[in-house]
């Protein structure tokens, strides 16, 4: 019998052992708070690779856009599905982060581009339609309002796709921008 307890005992202890040197529970589940902070910090960028084109030219502009893509987008985690708005032919589709750098400053002979993120932007606005959530995976779609340095507003229908990776940051793997159609 006390062999039994001996070994009962033993036994209780080792499971409650393991359970407490299990790995802490990591959530991540997305938030629309992080989704709305996403999008701004998309649209600051934006605003950013255009000052440092205007101040610092295009090598200054292309350092800061090539680090927008390492934070913001997810290519470390696979192709993301980019489909930018002024992007047509065989290469309309930017899988991968040379085609994105490309489109937001051009200088890429593999791209016909002229490098959208230089065209003078000083604000940005963005209007959800909706915001559909999935555990770390959110979607959006609606209206990003840009305005260019002579006042100028151009409107883009835009469809994003954003994933919490495992660090925690979430990341754009889906980018689809559309001018509105117009009749």
């Amino acid at each position: 019998m006390m062999r039994k307890n001996i070994l009962l005992i033993g036994f209780t202890t080792a499971l409650v052992s393991g359970f407490a040197l299990a790995a802490p529970v990591h959530n991540t589940n997305i938030t629309e708070e992080e989704v709305r902070q996403a999008q701004d910090a998309w649209g600051a960028a934006l605003i950013q690779i255009s000052q440092d084109y205007t101040e610092g030219g295009l090598e200054k502009a292309k350092a800061t856009a090539e680090a927008v893509l390492n934070q913001a987008y997810g290519y470390q985690q696979g192709p993301v599905l980019f489909k930018p708005t002024l992007a047509s032919g065989e290469t309309t589709f930017r899988i991968t982060h040379d085609g994105a750098l490309s489109y937001f400053v051009g200088d890429n002979p593999d791209f016909d581009d002229s490098g959208f993120a230089l065209k003078g932007w000083e604000k940005y606005s963005f209007e959800n339609a909706a915001v559909y959530i999935n555990g770390d995976l959110a979607l959006t779609m609606g209206h990003v309002h840009m305005t260019n340095s002579a006042g100028e507003t151009t409107t883009v229908d835009k469809t994003w796709g954003f994933k919490k990776d495992e660090q925690g940051d979430v990341r754009i793997v889906l980018h689809h921008s559309s001018l509105p159609y117009s009749q």
